[in-house]
């Protein structure tokens, strides 16, 4: 669908991208993960044709971007981070508008524009101006704007920033619903929204590819070993030599836990092996009663971390666009 190739840009001596190369499968959402500067939203910029690359080509369903720009463009619905939109026209408005710099036939222009509003729950507000829309909806508007035309393709930069915790799960409901019928590559820095949505998570650092993979591949490959944590009732030298014989674990260690009478005891097991069901039967029989067991995962924040060598972040890499005024989100349409 998308195919990424030895992709080089640079500003002056800064170099924003260096030699990046992946492809997008059709029909998954990819989540497009990196710190503040790492070259994300150049990339973006690159495979929606806004700039050209210093070097490198990028093919959109077949189309060269830059030799059958066009053509490319047809395949992609795009929202930036900081919606291109007309405060003074309304949402119905826009929608016609942008529907004809898209080149949409005239005679569907209504009747996708009316299903494009009822799929972003914009149908309330379609008389409304742009300007007195909330943050949330201003979003929606971007929203319905890049899926008109039902591109294959759709690029969305930052679509939950700002947003309050309600307006984000409406945001996420949406893109998953966008994901049954097109492929769509999100750029976020709320790591577990991406978590929660993405089929598919590239993690980018300093212009360079750092990761591809599933969620949970990425966690698996961070964990190396399976962790398990317990609370037992039992004597320490004991315990530690029934575990030290048991088959396929690697570590264990043993202190004394909160609980009374109770050892607290960490586990490291070969990955992909589960021993929970055979410990419990274990140390029943042993009558060392086991109070918790609690198997830990390695989160998508720490992936990020150990693979950037830096802080995942909530802020954007550019400034948002300015919110709404009270005043304005309680004035009446003109």
């Amino acid at each position: 669908m998308i195919e990424v190739n030895h992709l080089v840009k640079r500003y002056g001596n800064t170099l924003a991208v260096d030699d990046l190369s992946f492809t997008v499968e059709e029909g998954q959402i990819y989540g497009f993960l990196g710190p503040n500067g790492a070259g994300k939203s150049t990339t973006m910029n690159i495979m929606t044709g806004y700039i050209a690359p210093t070097s490198g080509e990028v093919s959109i369903d077949g189309h060269n971007i830059l030799e059958e720009p066009e053509e490319a463009r047809k395949c992609i619905g795009y929202l930036p981070e900081i919606p291109p939109l007309y405060t003074d026209m309304t949402v119905e408005e826009y929608l016609a508008f942008a529907a004809e710099l898209k080149k949409i036939p005239k005679g569907k222009i209504r009747g996708m524009m009316d299903e494009i509003m009822n799929i972003t729950g914009l149908l309330e507000m379609r008389s409304r101006l742009i300007r007195n829309l909330s943050k949330g909806y201003r979003q929606r508007t971007g929203l319905a704007q890049a899926i008109l035309g039902y591109p294959k393709i759709i690029i969305l930069d930052e679509p939950m920033v700002g947003l309050d915790p309600k307006q984000i799960i409406e945001i996420r409901d949406l893109i998953r619903e966008l994901g049954k019928n097109h492929t769509v590559i999100l750029s976020s820095h709320i790591l577990s929204e991406v978590s929660a949505v993405c089929d598919q998570i590239m993690i980018i650092s300093h212009g360079k590819l750092a990761a591809n993979d599933t969620p949970e591949n990425l966690e698996k490959l961070m964990e190396g070993s399976n962790t398990l944590n317990l609370t037992v009732k039992g004597d320490a030298l004991s315990l530690q030599r029934i575990l030290k014989q048991t088959e396929g674990i690697l570590s264990c260690s043993v202190t004394s836990s909160e609980e009374k009478e109770a050892l607290d005891v960490v586990i490291k097991t070969e990955t992909g092996l589960d021993l929970r069901e055979q410990l419990f039967y274990l140390l029943a029989d042993l009558k060392m009663p086991i109070l918790s067991l609690q198997q830990s995962r390695v989160s998508l924040e720490t992936v990020f971390l150990e693979l950037t060598g830096e802080e995942p972040s909530e802020s954007p890499e550019k400034p948002a666009a300015e919110p709404a005024s009270d005043s304005d989100e309680r004035s009446e349409d003109q």
